[in-house]
């Protein structure tokens, strides 16, 4: 079977081979998988592409901390949303005002000029967000496509102030060139991937405060409203329902456990995806309890509290369940 590899990827491979440093070449070598067309006829050179990026990961974790980027940013609480968004949009005062970072911001644009992670709290769940450098006229650097790509969900961030709706028209169609677009990923025919990369994501209207007739908000809401949760907000206010919709836009569950004769841990939840069953939550306590598991009493979303149920039972936000191996 032909491999079909598209023009993204051939400006990719492109770039791989003029790259200087290791990282951007891990960069480069990540971009050609994203936009690889992903069938039968290109698993040999997937194969040898990861394998290109583990031997270059390997050659990195050899030098010194100091020595490597700090533009990859690990994971971190339930779940990793980068925040993106024109230049002056006000992302990193919605950074600074809703997690324990400090990023820079000024009333001037470009002021961001490398990720800056820090952590939302939203009721019992820690969230990690980062801050990221504009995206404006000029393409994305690779490592910001990256980080992108990584994150879980994304919040876009865009100035009622301004036009909007264009701002919001732009990023679409950069990150639609970098097949990066949102919402669930479709089925395809024949069983083959998708080459697109599909991201969760909130559209956050900021500086409400300046659109005092709602009409830019609105007008947002009618364009994107059935594609996109869209919320209007700004740095000082609203932010307590900004948290709420980004917990409700990654689709998640809290579930917590309990040992027999014990009561349940309330405050240090496991977050899944929605639709995951019990064997799931076991594996991700320990891969081991996935294998071992004899049963599990569930509390919450049972008919009767303390049922017993099997591996696939699909488990509810706040269940809590009883482990037994």
């Amino acid at each position: 079977m032909p491999a079909n590899l598209t023009p993204q990827y051939h400006e990719a491979e492109k770039n791989f081979h003029a790259a200087k440093t290791t990282e951007e070449k891990i960069a480069c070598l990540e971009e050609m998988l994203a936009v690889m067309p992903k069938h039968k006829g290109t698993d040999h050179l997937r194969a040898e592409l990861r394998t290109k990026i583990a031997n270059l990961s390997k050659s990195m974790d050899k030098k010194s901390a100091t020595a490597r980027s700090t533009t990859k940013i690990e994971k971190a609480g339930a779940a990793q949303v980068a925040i993106i968004g024109p230049p002056n949009s006000g992302k990193s005062q919605i950074v600074a005002a809703i997690t324990n970072a400090k990023p820079t911001v000024a009333a001037y644009p470009y002021t961001t000029q490398s990720a800056t992670p820090g952590m939302m709290h939203f009721e019992n769940v820690q969230i990690q967000l980062v801050d990221t450098p504009p995206l404006g006229e000029q393409p994305a650097e690779w490592w910001l496509l990256n980080i992108i790509r990584r994150a879980d969900a994304l919040l876009i961030v865009v100035d009622l102030s301004a036009d909007a709706l264009t701002q919001t028209d732009t990023l679409i169609n950069m990150l639609k060139d970098k097949n990066i677009c949102f919402g669930k990923v479709p089925e395809t025919e024949n069983g083959e991937e998708s080459v697109i990369n599909y991201k969760k994501a909130l559209l956050v209207a900021n500086k409400a405060d300046l659109d005092p007739d709602g009409r830019n908000f609105k007008d947002l809401q009618e364009m994107y409203g059935s594609t996109l949760p869209v919320i209007a907000t700004n740095a000082t206010g609203n932010l307590d329902e900004l948290k709420k919709k980004t917990f409700e836009m990654l689709d998640v569950i809290r579930v917590y456990t309990k040992t027999p004769g014990a009561k349940a841990d309330m405050t240090d939840p496991i977050v899944l995806d929605t639709g995951s069953t019990l064997e799931m939550a076991a594996a991700s306590i320990h891969k081991s309890f996935a294998q071992r598991l004899k049963y599990a009493r569930v509390w919450g979303s049972g008919k009767f509290d303390g049922i017993m149920v099997k591996r696939d039972h699909v488990l509810q936000d706040g269940d809590i369940i009883e482990l037994h191996v």
